[in-house]
């Protein structure tokens, strides 16, 4: 008991040592939970980057008088799609009058319209509200307002007669997204729960062995999300604890999966419980080290990105992975060490139970990895074509998805834009912004006017800010904001009034803002992918030491997450029927699969070196197999079903995200760690362990061996 792993394995096991470090984790969780209860307050949710030109309109447009008044709209359309006569026209004039009461201490001339569309058939109520800091405060003064609209009796009189009033525009989607939410954290964190627990339960065929890393887990998602919450007050970090959850919950179950399985295969070659679970901390503590400070550094190589939202969440899962492998490292060995081996009821490992690896029954993955390696090539091909075909799935996708197909469950906002875009120009809805210096309005007006796909331009509003006289120009387009015209119109514009001499003019606006965070992404994608890749190669390099089975690895990674986000695409096409991908979802997608991917080969590489030693590079590979097969599928299944709970949440871009993950784990669990990769390593042989030297010393002893009994057979 000489090394620092032994040490502190016979620590965290030991009958004394076992409750002094459970004591001591208890007192530093409940005092952690004490010191930062209450942190977590909202934040404005930015999407695309602060240095963006749509952020910097934005951020001199909030500098205007009343900048917190906007519009939201009230559609009205008769349901048999007929034109609104000028009775129903007059009531509309009546319940603009007492919204106006409703939304403050303005009078009923706030509240404009109706504004007539041109074929008759639907009109707007333009009602000014002001807006919160965040979604969730605009909520309310949304649902207040179409409170007050079921209430109103002259509103109850044209929704009697088949007419529909929905309120929409930008503020109210937002508020929608933010009142989809209500509750769905709780229900991920239950969902994800009860999944965790079940297959854990069927993992372990135990009916009490699953609570001790479920509670072990729980008490680190919930201390992550505590943690998360103050780092995200300090620094200002804008992210979706919905995520941290799934990822605390999936990557805890992973490791506990991989330490408990090798504690149960050392229960059965030593009689001392604590003993055995020693071993198995000392044999898997490294693994789960390099397996997290993989997914961590990548995750950390987020602080590059300039989404907001990526960077933050890059920042936050970090420390919550952290805290779930510290948790199964430091917290579940001397909840095992107290509980003992009886917590395995009703099948208890016995080290009696050992037999002979002749006598034992080979097992579905020992035989399955047995018929790969002897036949390496064949396999080889199989599983590439499997991967080719799924990467196929991308074809016909894009990426990119409109305020509408945002929603992954209809809202009435979205409902709302359906009739606009039906009868009036798709633009007004959310209209482009325009800031410009006051003495170049005119020909900045004048000019955008001209534009095609232009509707309207005019100027809004004067004010002094920084000195400087500034104009606030409203441009209305003729395309849907979010659709392809709709950016590339926002990009003619800025081309146009960037060119007049003077105007210092800059274009926001929600078509500005998606134009933004779509460059961002890709930009993201492209600067952080080459981040994750190196960090990736160096950690499987420096737990391997075989440059040739490090580069291998991550090759195949790489060929499985571009497989996976295929097959993503291609599902979510068929499942929710959207041909385009969220913007966030390539680089989130990317990151997930392969840092979590290598995960599984550093579970199964790290095991085959060292079988590989006793039993040569493609015999290791067939063992490690054996001895792996069922905890890396287990956790891939538990990974896979957990990150499948972010569809209950009701945002396109979490319900994407959850797929293709979930897909991805289990493509890569099955097919890959099961498949390819023993397959590659048949066809390589010992030579992918250059250049280890007691690897190549078996291969050198077994050829000699080989030769030998060639000779004797001859003679």
């Amino acid at each position: 008991m000489n090394s620092p792993l032994e040490r502190t394995a016979h620590t965290l096991t030991s009958k004394r040592g076992s409750w002094l470090v459970l004591g001591g984790i208890v007192v530093l969780v409940a005092l952690l939970f004490g010191l930062l209860s209450g942190a977590g307050e909202d934040r404005a949710n930015e999407t695309a980057p602060s240095g963006s030109e749509s952020t910097q309109a934005q951020k001199i447009l909030d500098k205007f008088p009343e900048a917190d008044k906007q519009s939201v709209m009230v559609v009205a359309s008769n349901e048999d799609g007929s034109e609104l006569s000028t009775d129903v026209q007059a009531e509309l004039k009546k319940l603009g009058g007492s919204l106006g009461d409703s939304v403050g201490d303005e009078s009923t001339e706030t509240v404009t319209g109706p504004i007539l569309s041109d074929d008759n058939q639907a009109a707007l109520l333009m009602v000014p509200i002001t807006v919160g800091l965040t979604n969730s405060d605009t909520a309310e003064t949304v649902d207040g307002l179409r409170a007050a609209i079921a209430d109103d009796q002259t509103a109850q009189s044209l929704t009697g007669d088949g007419m529909s009033l929905l309120v929409t525009g930008g503020p109210a989607i937002g508020a929608d997204i933010a009142s989809a939410f209500d509750g769905a954290d709780f229900t991920l964190l239950i969902v994800t729960i009860v999944i965790v627990a079940l297959l854990l339960i069927i993992t372990y065929r135990s009916p009490i062995l699953w609570l001790l890393p479920l509670i072990v887990i729980g008490t680190a998602d919930g201390l992550a999300s505590t943690v998360t919450a103050a780092v995200g007050d300090g620094f200002d970090l804008q992210f979706d604890p919905g995520i941290i959850s799934v990822l605390v919950f999936g990557a805890g179950a992973n490791y506990a999966l991989l330490f408990i399985s090798r504690y149960r295969e050392e229960l059965r070659r030593f009689t001392d419980h604590r003993f055995a679970l020693a071993e198995a901390w000392t044999h898997t503590a490294t693994t789960i080290l390099a397996s997290n400070l993989t997914v961590v550094l990548s995750l950390l190589s987020l602080v590059f990105a300039i989404i907001p939202g990526t960077r933050g969440l890059g920042i936050t899962a970090a420390i919550g992975l952290l805290i779930s492998a510290a948790a199964v490292l430091f917290a579940l060995p001397p909840v095992l060490a107290i509980c003992g081996k009886t917590m395995f009821w009703p099948f208890i490992p016995k080290a009696e139970d050992t037999a002979p690896a002749s006598a034992a029954k080979p097992s579905i993955w020992r035989t399955i990895a047995t018929r790969v390696v002897r036949k390496p090539g064949f396999h080889l091909g199989a599983g590439i074509v499997i991967l080719g075909v799924m990467a196929t799935g991308f074809i016909g996708s894009s990426i990119g998805l409109d305020q509408t197909e945002k929603f992954r469950v209809q809202s009435e906002s979205a409902q709302g834009l359906d009739v606009l875009a039906d009868h009036f120009p798709p633009g007004e809805s959310q209209p482009i912004w325009i800031v410009a210096d006051t003495d170049q309005a005119d020909d900045v007006v004048d000019s955008v006017s001209d534009m095609n796909g232009v509707v309207r331009a005019s100027a809004i509003e004067d004010t002094t800010i920084d000195g400087a006289s500034v104009t606030k120009i409203m441009v209305t387009g003729e395309y849907e904001p979010d659709s392809a015209k709709g950016l590339d119109l926002v990009e003619d514009i800025r081309g146009d009034v960037h060119a007049i001499d003077g105007a210092d003019a800059q274009v926001g606006g929600a078509a500005a803002t998606e134009l933004d965070a779509r460059d961002g992404n890709q930009t993201d994608f492209f600067t952080i992918v080459p981040m994750v890749l190196a960090i990736s190669f160096i950690i499987l390099l420096g737990i391997l030491r075989a440059p040739v089975a490090a580069f291998t690895l991550l090759l195949v990674n790489v060929a499985s997450s571009a497989a996976a986000i295929g097959l993503g695409a291609f599902l979510s096409r068929t499942i929710f029927g959207q041909s385009a991908l969220d913007a966030q979802v390539p680089i989130l997608a990317f990151l997930f699969l392969v840092a979590l991917g290598i995960d599984y080969s550093i579970f199964l590489a790290h095991r085959a070196k060292k079988e590989s030693v006793l039993h040569g590079g493609r015999q290791g590979m067939v063992e490690a197999v054996a001895h792996t097969g069922g905890v890396i599928t287990s956790a891939g299944i538990v990974l896979a079903g957990v990150f499948a709970a972010l569809g209950m949440l009701p945002l396109m871009v979490l319900g994407q995200l959850g797929l293709i993950v979930g897909v991805g784990v289990l493509v890569d669990t099955i097919i890959v760690r099961t498949v390819i990769v023993p397959s590659i390593f048949g066809v390589v042989g010992d030579r992918m362990w250059w250049p280890s030297k007691s690897i190549t010393h078996f291969h050198d002893n077994a050829e000699a061996g080989a030769a030998g009994d060639t000779v004797d057979a001859a003679v």
